[in-house]
């Protein structure tokens, strides 16, 4: 059977639920799945879940689904660039649960790789370890942290293949190579879908056996989230 599909829409059809839990991976605006989360919101699917580093801007990725109310509880690590998710959650409209980059992103890779948990020294003594189990090795005090799986994860790549062999570009590495191996059921969306065979092995970075649909995205903004220039 095919992974290639003709949409987004088409991609997620058979995919979706209300309470469901998805990986969405980017940085910032940079390897943001874009096309699959207008799909999403398309779809009216509700009480989301959502793992991602962050959670877009007001009108554009994530904050999309912001806009329409169809998230129930962030899981990210940083938050600061989004009005309505502050209201949202200021309101208690809507339930956050903060992590430390790094451990989000280990979280990410160890719910991949079939860990169900870790330790680490990382917020050891702050709310970050409030009701979580806590072990002294060599002297040092770490906090537990739980490994994350998700119904759906869904990610954008550069290129990919027929066969949902991908390859990022620059920052959209950060959290896409983990989430896509994460997913109970993995989408992609690429900028360019080429042949199979045509990508050196060598510089595959999630092998099409964590991938189960991948499409070829209709448009990319590629925005900047904040421009900084000299005077």
């Amino acid at each position: 059977m095919s992974k290639v599909y003709a949409d987004a829409k088409s991609a997620l059809d058979g995919l979706l639920e209300d309470d469901m839990t998805v990986l969405a991976g980017g940085f910032g605006l940079c390897g943001t799945p874009e096309n699959l989360i207008v799909a999403l919101r398309e779809s009216g699917v509700k009480g989301l879940t959502v793992v991602s580093n962050n959670c877009g801007i007001d009108d554009f990725g994530l904050g999309l689904l912001l806009q329409t109310r169809q998230i129930k509880k962030m899981i990210s690590s940083y938050v600061g660039e989004n009005a309505i998710f502050a209201k949202q959650y200021l309101n208690g409209e809507l339930e956050l649960e903060f992590n430390p980059q790094g451990t989000l992103a280990e979280r990410c890779r160890a719910g991949g790789a079939g860990i169900a948990a870790f330790y680490t020294r990382t917020g050891v003594g702050t709310v970050v370890a409030e009701g979580k189990e806590t072990r002294d090795f060599d002297g040092q005090t770490y906090v537990m942290e739980t490994g994350l799986v998700g119904d759906l994860a869904m990610v954008k790549a550069w290129k990919g293949d027929a066969e949902g062999n991908l390859v990022y570009r620059k920052t959209a590495r950060n959290f896409n190579p983990p989430m896509a191996t994460a997913g109970r059921a993995t989408v992609a969306e690429v900028e360019e879908l080429v042949a199979v065979g045509s990508l050196d092995p060598d510089h595959i970075h999630t092998p099409g056996i964590f991938v189960q649909r991948i499409i070829q995205g209709a448009a990319y903004e590629k925005r900047i989230e904040r421009r900084t220039t000299r005077d």
